[in-house]
């Protein structure tokens, strides 16, 4: 898995958010948090042509592995996932709960959160316009919205969600999706992903 500060840096500039933030130097972002510290050991992607689906896994250094597929066939980077057809990618990382401990909120996920609102908020130099957190079961989905006339955009905003997964009570699963056309079809793979997720042993990561 990857340096999540190099994935921001690729998705901040594609939005050239130099022109948001004139005093920020140099930007560096994308949708994950920038300074996390990461497993070294890459995801597993096998794509199954007979199904036209993707098999997903990932080892976490406190001795479990997280699961799960996606339609059609995604391949390996790296920062995570992307897909073969299009320009869809997740950002996968994994932050651990030490580096939350200074956190005041009550649970794993939204300590996350907070912790990436706060990392976003100090890379741009002001605070999101809008910021939303939801529940989905366990794991959260958080997002920002930053609004300004310089951006290229037709709505003149810039938007940056991830997907927040406690695997459990050491670790947590960031996803980030990006390219994504529609808020349609950012919404069903967000969903997809957080249906099919699946924790287990160390063991089921092998073969």
């Amino acid at each position: 898995m990857r340096s999540v500060k190099s994935w921001r840096a690729g998705a901040f500039q594609a939005a050239t958010l130099v022109l948001l933030l004139s005093a920020a130097s140099s930007v560096q972002s994308a949708n994950g948090p920038l300074d996390q510290p990461m497993s070294s050991e890459p995801v597993q992607v096998s794509f199954d042509p007979m199904i036209r689906q993707t098999s997903v896994k990932g080892a976490v250094p406190s001795g479990l592995c997280f699961s799960f597929s996606l339609p059609e066939e995604w391949r390996s980077t790296a920062q995570g996932l992307k897909a073969a057809r299009s320009d869809v990618e997740i950002g996968i990382g994994l932050r651990s709960a030490g580096e939350l401990r200074d956190m005041p909120q009550p649970d794993l996920a939204s300590r996350d959160a907070a912790f990436l609102q706060k990392d976003y908020e100090e890379l741009l130099g002001r605070p999101a316009q809008s910021v939303s957190l939801s529940a989905h079961g366990k794991a959260a989905r958080w997002s920002a919205t930053w609004i300004d006339a310089n951006l290229p955009s037709a709505s003149q905003s810039m938007t940056v969600e991830t997907l927040i997964v406690p695997l459990s009570g050491e670790w947590v699963l960031e996803l980030s999706l990006s390219g994504v056309e529609s808020q349609a079809a950012h919404d069903a793979l967000a969903q997809r992903l957080l249906t099919r997720l699946q924790v287990q042993g160390r063991a089921a990561c092998q073969g």
